[in-house]
């Protein structure tokens, strides 16, 4: 019987000695996850406004794999027992999520919770109702570059199997140099096929956006022509060298700078209008971004790799000299995210006289920042000049002149959807309650 005792009281023993400190653990991490998604949802920064996991926390079991295994880092914590979403606007869509969580509690959607997001239908070959005009990459509802990647490549095969004679200047358009765009590209050149790449800005596609020597998380994928890219955590200086030697080596057929303006269904090939020039092409592969394309200041450099237009990530900030551009929620979250890191000396930049299109609770916590002089919002101002530790503004009492580390631009920019829509493409809607 003393026996049975003291093995009983040995077991209880043992189990709690790797139990406690794990509960301990458990509780540390939910400590840290709830003190973040407060720190984002006074930022606005907990909600995405594309693409992020929707959690069903009736399934939830909360074992925390979806956590682990984000390369974000803190999109996702688990907070009383249940998965929750705590840095929407940093997720990029890379879906590992989805894959870990054991019980099928998550779903990589385009909408926030309340509302709806439009997503082209495509086929099993990426066609979409209008024949011949193909969709991959993040305006299918794919932002993981290794799917941006297989999609491109899928794409491209299945032009290639099914090309027939046709009298017009290529085979192929791919209007797009993003992840999914090049893909297609390399697929096209080794089908032997006649294509181009056309882009409106540079080569990068979203990852253009990523603040300085952000890590961009992917996975090794193989490319046509080049092999394997064997990248698995990398900044965005690198990720984008990377692509500019894969060009080079392969000699792809890429115009940047070329904005793709109207596209025309002529019967059998399209044509195609751009800012320089008209072509035509047998099919068109439609690689675009979700985000539409940022309305630029055209102020002298703004070419800079310091300004950007859209902030993923405030915490990667500290001890940095910051200036934004905008009047609406979108600046003043940003500029109440930086200012709330270590360090930060923030200058909000709006040409109105006052803020007149915020929300209210956005309105609260920026009066906050500027009262604790972590943000000085300077308004009447124009940004005249970008320079590479300077920014210039003007405003009706003078030039002002700061120093400076990075620029973010919030003025609007042009969804693509209105583009489809003149293509003839048929959306469906994807929204959660």
């Amino acid at each position: 019987m003393q026996d049975i005792v003291l093995t009983t009281i040995i077991s209880v023993l043992l189990f709690s000695a790797a139990l406690i400190p794990y509960i301990r653990r458990m509780r540390t991490k939910e400590k840290k996850a709830k003190k973040k998604f407060d720190e984002m949802r006074i930022t606005g920064l907990h909600e995405s406004r594309t693409m992020h996991p929707h959690i069903d926390v009736t399934n939830c079991i909360g074992c925390g794999g979806c956590a682990k295994v984000c390369p974000e880092g803190d999109v996702i914590g688990v907070i009383e027992g249940k998965a929750t979403l705590i840095h929407g606007a940093k997720c990029v869509g890379h879906g590992l999520c989805v894959e870990a969580c054991p019980v099928g509690a998550i779903e990589l959607l385009l909408a926030k919770p309340g509302r709806s997001a439009d997503v082209p239908m495509v086929d099993g070959h990426y066609e979409t109702n209008v024949k011949g005009i193909f969709i991959i990459g993040e305006l299918g509802g794919i932002g993981l570059i290794k799917n941006a990647v297989r999609q491109g490549k899928a794409a491209l095969e299945y032009i290639a199997a099914a090309q027939a004679p046709h009298s017009a200047e290529y085979d192929v358009a791919i209007i797009g140099a993003g992840p999914s765009g090049l893909a297609a590209g390399l697929t096209a050149a080794s089908k032997n096929l006649k294509y181009i790449v056309l882009e409106q800005s540079d080569v990068g596609g979203a990852i253009l956006h990523y603040p300085r020597a952000k890590v961009v998380m992917t996975a090794p994928v193989e490319l046509p022509l080049w092999g394997k890219l064997k990248l698995t955590e990398v900044t965005k200086e690198t990720m984008l060298d990377t692509w500019q030697k894969i060009i080079a080596k392969t000699s792809l057929n890429v115009s940047v700078n070329e904005k793709v303006v109207e596209v025309q269904n002529n019967r059998g090939h399209f044509s195609v209008t751009t800012s320089k020039r008209t072509l035509t092409a047998a099919r068109i592969v439609l690689a675009l971004g979700r985000r539409g394309t940022p309305r630029k200041l055209g102020v002298e450099g703004e070419e800079l790799s310091k300004v950007m237009y859209r902030l993923i990530d405030a915490s990667t900030f500290n001890g940095s000299h910051a200036l934004i551009v905008g009047g609406g929620d979108s600046a003043v979250e940003a500029a109440i995210g930086l200012a709330i890191q270590n360090g930060n000396d923030v200058i909000l930049s709006y040409r109105g006289k006052e803020f007149t299109r915020i929300k209210e609770r956005n309105r609260t916590h920026l009066m906050e920042q500027v009262a604790r002089k972590k943000i000085t919002v300077i308004f009447d101002s124009h940004l005249r000049q970008i320079l590479e530790d300077e920014v210039v503004l003007s405003t009706p009492g003078g030039e002002i002149r700061r120093k400076n580390d990075f620029v973010f631009i919030f003025a609007g920019g042009e969804l693509p959807f209105e583009f489809l829509k003149k293509l003839g493409i048929s959306m469906h809607q994807q929204s959660i309650d």
